[in-house]
C-alpha cells in the first residue's frame, strides 16, 4: 500500500498537468449548462409521468 501511495504522489508531480485557468473556466461553464439542462429535462419528464397518473387514477375512480 506505501509503494502504491507513493508511486501515485509521483505520478501526480511528473505526468499529470492541469489546465489553464481559462480552460478551467470553459470547462465549468460547459458542465453547469448540462446540469441545467439534465435537470430541467427530468424536472420535465417527472412532471409529464406526474399528470399521467393523476389522470389515470381519476380515471380509475370515475
Amino acid at each position: 500500500m506505501i509503494t502504491y501511495i507513493k508511486e501515485s504522489i509521483e505520478e501526480l508531480r511528473n505526468s499529470v498537468t492541469l489546465p489553464s485557468r481559462a480552460e478551467s473556466s470553459n470547462l465549468m461553464v460547459v458542465v453547469a449548462v448540462f446540469s441545467i439542462l439534465f435537470a430541467l429535462a427530468t424536472w420535465g419528464v417527472d412532471t409529464i409521468f406526474s399528470e399521467l397518473v393523476t389522470v389515470y387514477f381519476n380515471a380509475l375512480s370515475n
